[in-house]
């Protein structure tokens, strides 16, 4: 058969008809299942299923329409149907009809998907929406029959985040909010909208001797679809490798778009040294339990891995880190731990400049440790460009610049995005608290700091926060049992000194006078915050005392407590005071913090 006549009788035996109607038609069918079949909870496999049966029956749709026909009779082969005569009227322009309804339906459909699809996205209602291009990374299970190796299965948990953090155009929830949940939990749409995410990303790992499995799966959370799914076994060394596909494919499954230097910051392979890899997971193990003696067990593993691998810039961006924060979990002296997270910040960023741990680390010690702010502002800017998924860097970018130079409208903003995320940060979600405060916004203040009580009701920062909330309320009794409360479960002098700040003002002096007391006493035995001892001061009414024990956490370069001497509300009552004005004209400079003040 000649190529003309083929096509003509093609078109005599209404194939291109069937061939249209078809396609509009399963089209369709496709649309119903796609958009319409997740909001009636019908399993995923099920709309797989639709799209395959409709893409077998297209060719089987082509042969029915070729060898028959449909007459007043019925169906009839074509060689018959054609020996029978041409019905009387017959509509030759139905299949027309049946294209046009079935796009209009289809066309619908799909804007219908389009809007229930953005109203999922919207989490809970009047909330935020929750970006298409969002993933958050739960904690993977730890499948190796040594349990000893669980800081392996955090550590990769850890490392994979941490690579997508990179993607500016990826949000990745910081797993200090996500090591909440276990590894493959069954509320996923739940989860998704507390941590503000479409994308959850599960796993496991298994490790013995030299070799490595590792299992994932990336899950749209609100509509349960499995994206991606994969299995690795490799070798130890092959780890980095393992990660780099992982984060690679996330990001392009989830289209990001990647700029050249953020492919080569996720490709980047830290340390060719295994043993020095496994000793740095275990630092950042110990580092995230967050207390005196777990950050001084992670300043050991880090120190080890250096010893293995004296070019790991990673480690010693940990080291910095576990150094910076030790003061503030009574660890440490800052004359005595700043010095160090300095050095090690330093060395990190000379062996890789990207690092925004590292330059984190700087600007924290230009901010609380020299009271340098411009200085320390251009740094945080700096760390947050090269991580803008950062949560950390945010967050203490908020508190040690934007706050304390009086910029508080920019401080809230940073703090929130900084919950964004990392939305469950017990330490960030009480900051947000003080950055309402900061804003005269007393009763979301009050609200904040009582979210993350409910979160941990034993986070002392947030239980002596919520007092000193009630305190600018006038309501002594309450603050003072929120004092108590908080001083009974840490050794943290802050939250004594507090109390004895609320029984000073409340007349209890005696009260006071014995935890003044037992704070010199402290002192004696390790380092106790000269400004824990001006708040019971200030309590008692002894201004020249207060500003005395000021002065010399000037002196300490105790920033933690120190660098927010313009807007810490306990040190409102030495306002005016000759001596605390030029102590805080020394800390953060009346020309610097009105500058800030007049750009909001």
């Amino acid at each position: 058969m000649k190529s003309g006549n083929f096509f003509a009788e093609l078109k005599r035996r209404n194939v291109y008809k069937v061939a249209v109607a078809y396609a509009v038609v399963g089209w369709l069918l496709v649309q119903v299942a796609t958009q319409v079949f997740p909001f009636l909870e019908i399993p995923n496999w099920v709309v797989r299923l639709v799209i395959v049966l409709v893409a077998i029956g297209f060719p089987i749709a082509l042969v029915i329409a070729w060898a028959f026909e449909i007459t007043p009779q019925g169906i009839e082969r074509t060689e018959v149907a054609d020996t029978m005569p041409a019905a009387a009227g017959q509509k030759k322009h139905a299949w027309i009809y049946v294209v046009v309804i079935g796009a209009a339906v289809s066309v619908a459909l799909f804007f219908l998907g389009r809007y229930t699809a953005q109203s999922q996205e919207g989490g809970r209602p009047g909330g935020p929406s929750l970006p298409q291009k969002s993933i958050a990374v739960l904690p993977f299970d730890n499948l190796s029959e040594e349990k000893g190796n669980a800081y392996f299965a955090e550590g990769i948990q850890d490392e994979i985040p941490t690579r997508l953090a990179k993607v500016a155009d990826l949000k990745v929830i910081s797993r200090t909010s996500t090591q909440h949940f276990k590894s493959a939990p069954d509320n996923l749409p739940q989860i998704a909208k507390q941590l503000g995410v479409m994308n959850i990303l599960e796993g496991s790992v298994q490790k013995a001797n030299d070799q490595v499995r590792v299992n994932v799966q990336l899950i749209n959370a609100l509509t349960d679809a499995h994206l991606w799914a994969d299995t690795f076994d490799r070798k130890l060394t092959d780890i980095f490798a393992v990660e780099t596909e992982i984060a690679k494919t996330i990001a392009d499954t989830l289209q990001a778009k990647l700029t050249g230097s953020e492919k080569n910051a996720i490709s980047k392979k830290p340390t060719e040294n295994p043993a020095a890899h496994e000793l740095y997971l275990q630092g950042r193990y110990f580092w995230s339990k967050r207390s005196a003696a777990n950050l001084r067990k992670s300043i050991d593993y880090f120190n080890q891995a250096i010893a293995q691998d004296p070019n790991y810039a990673l480690a010693y961006a940990g080291l910095a880190q576990a150094w910076m924060v030790l003061p503030a979990y009574n660890g440490g002296a800052p004359v005595e731990c700043k010095p160090h997270a300095e050095a090690a910040a330093r060395k990190a960023l000379s062996l890789d400049e990207t690092l925004s741990d590292a330059v984190a680390v700087l600007a924290s010690i230009k901010a609380e440790y020299d009271f340098d702010f411009p200085s320390a502002r251009a740094e945080y800017e700096r760390a947050i460009q090269l991580n803008p998924n950062d949560a950390t860097a945010r967050h203490w970018f908020s508190t040690d610049c934007l706050a304390t130079t009086g910029d508080h409208v920019s401080e809230l903003a940073e703090m929130q995005r900084a919950a964004e995320l990392d939305p469950l940060s017990l330490v960030i979600n009480t900051n947000l608290g003080n950055a309402y405060l900061h804003n005269n916004r007393l009763d979301e203040a009050i609200a904040q700091f009582r979210k993350a009580i409910e979160m941990d009701p034993n986070f002392y920062f947030a239980q002596w926060s919520y007092g000193q909330a009630l305190m600018l309320q006038k309501k002594i009794p309450e603050a003072i049992a929120q004092f108590e409360k908080a001083a009974s479960i840490t050794d943290d002098p802050i939250p004594l000194a507090m109390l004895g700040l609320g029984y000073g003002v409340s007349g209890r002096r005696d009260d006071a006078q014995k935890i003044l007391a037992k704070l010199v006493e402290s002192r004696a035995e390790r380092f106790t915050p000269a400004y824990s001892l001006a708040l019971v001061c200030i309590g008692l009414g002894d201004q020249d005392q207060a500003i005395n024990w000021l002065e010399e956490s000037y002196r300490e370069h105790d920033g933690n407590n120190i660098a927010a001497i313009r807007i810490d509300p306990s040190l409102a009552p030495l306002h005016g005071n000759p001596r605390f004005e030029a102590l805080a004209e020394k800390i953060v400079p009346a020309a610097q913090f009105k500058s800030a003040t007049a750009s909001k």
